[in-house]
């Protein structure tokens, strides 16, 4: 339960999402769309998470830097958050890198992302600054982290995750000392720093900061000024408070939501094929350690108008079925077998075709005959009829993207060059 303020902080704070990055090993998943807007849990684009967790905190003000082949994340973000209502002091900005404060066409970090936009915020004038990554899955309540950052008196609040320090060396990691004060704090360390009193874990980054927003703007005017700054908040900014000035540790397992069904906090980076494969198939759990359901945190989305899914035929080796899947709206399962399985908005599935783990993004059609076990299929792709993925793992890895963990991502010009 939330301590109470005398208003929530979430009213006077602005939430700042960077959502520029490619994640390029999504590999032909991010050929034309940035990371941020990758499809996610039947419904949903990836930075539909950071954003939802913003609104649902109470956080009414929200801007969203882009950079990297932007036109998919900005269309869906047109289509799906377009509610916010200038009449009651709420808004929504979408900042693509636009030549604002030099000729230089990109934003140089994600410190100059939000530099290069100081004159949009400052118009609303907010007290405090919450800057998010756009590209990871949980559930948090940034109204409780805004608190431990009045509260401490901090500079800066970072979100952390708890995690086996062996597992900490791809992370921004802190040392802290009792007191949650950040002491140190070092970029993908070889040897991670563990926290005081809980030997083999660390404390690693979760790319969320708190700032007083004028603090900021101070440090990102002085960091603008730096000819020898890579413009980033993790390379230059929050080293630069650690040393000379108050920086804290939030934990993630403060503040994150958890429905009744949820045993423990989730956060995943799908960054790779493997990590966005297993985070999807997660969600056809029967009791799914991220709760799509919950009612009292939504997921917001662009809330698409289609039909429901429709499953047809009813006999022997021709049957439409679904077991432990999740099937979206437009989808029609014709005569065939979806089995521990994502059908995204629109898929269409051909009489005797199966899926078996699979991950199918929006409006793709699956052929009559095919057999696809351990795959992303890409938005749009038409499987043809009798193709087999998923049991010649030779064969798949000469046609397809196969990972090491023997997932196939299949996409357009991989079924183009087939013949």
């Amino acid at each position: 339960m939330r301590p109470q303020f005398a208003q929530p902080l979430a009213r006077d704070a602005m939430a700042y999402v960077l959502a520029g990055g490619r994640g390029s090993r999504l590999k032909e998943l991010t050929d034309n769309r940035a990371k941020p807007a990758v499809y996610f849990g039947g419904m949903s684009r990836i930075i539909d998470f950071a954003l939802s967790n913003a609104i649902n905190s109470g956080i009414r003000r929200i801007g969203v830097a882009t950079q990297y082949k932007a036109h998919s994340l900005i269309r869906h973000m047109n289509r799906a958050w377009n509610f916010m209502r200038p009449e009651r002091n709420e808004s929504f900005d979408i900042l693509p890198a636009s030549q604002r404060i030099s000729e230089a066409m990109w934003y140089e970090g994600t410190a100059d992302a939000v530099y290069q936009n100081i004159d949009i915020i400052e118009s609303y004038a907010p007290k405090y600054m919450v800057i998010l990554a756009g590209d990871h899955i949980y559930k948090m309540d940034y109204e409780l982290m805004l608190q431990q950052h009045v509260n401490s008196g901090a500079d800066v609040t970072i979100g952390c995750l708890v995690v086996p320090s062996a597992s900490a060396t791809e992370f921004g990691v802190m040392a802290v000392d009792a007191d949650a004060v950040i002491t140190d704090f070092v970029e993908k360390p070889a040897n991670p720093p563990e926290i005081p009193g809980e030997p083999g874990m660390s404390l690693a980054s979760m790319g969320i900061y708190v700032f007083e927003t004028r603090f900021l703007f101070e440090l990102l005017r002085a960091d603008a000024a730096d000819k020898d700054s890579s413009r980033d908040f993790g390379k230059d900014i929050i080293p630069k408070v650690v040393k000379g000035g108050k920086a804290v540790a939030h934990r993630f397992t403060d503040s994150c939501i958890r429905a009744a069904e949820e045993i423990g906090e989730y956060w995943r980076d799908v960054g790779t094929l493997d990590a966005y494969f297993e985070a999807n198939l997660d969600l056809t759990d029967t009791v799914p350690a991220l709760n799509m359901y919950d009612r009292d945190w939504p997921v917001w989305t662009d809330q698409i108008i289609a039909a429901p899914a429709k499953f047809v035929h009813d006999e022997d080796g021709r049957r439409g079925m679904a077991i432990s899947s999740l099937i979206s709206q437009d989808c029609i399962v014709s005569g065939a077998t979806a089995r521990r399985s994502l059908l995204f908005t629109g898929v269409k599935m051909g009489s005797y075709s199966s899926v078996s783990e699979g991950v199918i993004l929006p409006y793709c059609n699956i052929g009559r005959g095919a057999r696809l076990s351990r795959v992303i299929i890409d938005s749009g792709v038409r499987i043809p009829e009798g193709l087999v993925v998923g049991e010649d793992p030779v064969l798949d890895a000469k046609r397809f993207r196969r990972t090491e963990q023997g997932v196939c991502l299949i996409n357009k010009r991989m079924i183009e060059q087939l013949g």
